[in-house]
């Protein structure tokens, strides 16, 4: 293996070794948001005209996890190294900048999209949504699973501690990602509450996936596409940059 391909499979092997906290963990708390809504909210809500909730629910707890969990791998492994004081041996390998940025995305990716499998294959006994656009499904899981994976190297750089990254993910990650239509179609806000919502990139990654599964969105897939992908460039060219000046681990 290369340089980055060493990097990437020790970061999969870091998260993977701990499935239980990584992986298991994150399906379980989405299983039992799914029974909670699911079950208070089943007969009394309808989506789209004709979607039953929990069925509509499904897609958008998946994508959750995925976001969340992409953006927890590189985050959290940057932050541990850098406290630990270990990062300073991959320091002194002769990796480039572009290495970096593909090993600890790919392995968020990798990990975000494991969780989403989980939570989908564990919970489609009790919802069983159709499929009608798959294209469409791994395309949005893979560029939002990227996207927050480079978030989460972007916060991993700069924080210093785990209080600080404790913060944006308490108050930036959560917030945008439980206000991103996660439980609820848009146009069930008031018309101020949707006007912000269309401010929220992650509106358009879980509007977007949830097309894939019943051909109807809130707003055109292209248009979450176009906008999750302009997202991700301008996120990746800001992580490249930090990582090409040593941003914070070049002290």
């Amino acid at each position: 293996m290369n340089g980055w391909q060493t990097l990437f499979y020790k970061e999969v092997l870091r998260f993977w070794k701990v499935g239980f906290q990584t992986v298991a963990a994150p399906v379980i708390t989405a299983i039992l948001y799914m029974m909670i809504f699911g079950h208070v909210l089943e007969d009394s809500e309808k989506v789209y005209g004709q979607v039953n909730y929990t069925a509509f629910l499904l897609p958008g707890l998946v994508m959750m996890s995925v976001l969340q969990n992409a953006f927890a791998n590189s985050s959290s492994s940057l932050i541990q190294s850098k406290i630990m004081g270990n990062l300073v041996f991959l320091m002194l390998t002769p990796l480039s900048h572009r290495a970096w940025f593909v090993a600890y995305v790919g392995s968020s990716v990798v990990r975000g999209l494991a969780v989403g499998l989980g939570v989908m294959l564990l919970t489609w006994w009790y919802a069983q949504p159709p499929i009608l656009a798959p294209l469409w499904v791994l395309v949005f899981a893979f560029l939002g699973a990227a996207l927050l994976g480079t978030l989460g190297l972007i916060a991993g750089l700069w924080a210093e501690k785990f209080d600080q990254m404790a913060a944006f993910q308490n108050f930036i990650i959560m917030p945008m990602t439980f206000l991103s239509g996660v439980f609820y179609s848009i146009h069930s806000l008031p018309a101020f509450w949707q006007t912000v919502s269309h401010l929220n990139p992650f509106f358009y990654m879980i509007d977007g996936f949830r097309y894939g599964f019943f051909g109807v969105s809130d707003v055109s897939p292209w248009l979450s596409l176009g906008i999750v992908s302009a997202a991700l460039a301008v996120v990746a060219f800001l992580a490249l940059h930090l990582l090409r000046t040593g941003y914070k681990i070049r002290h």
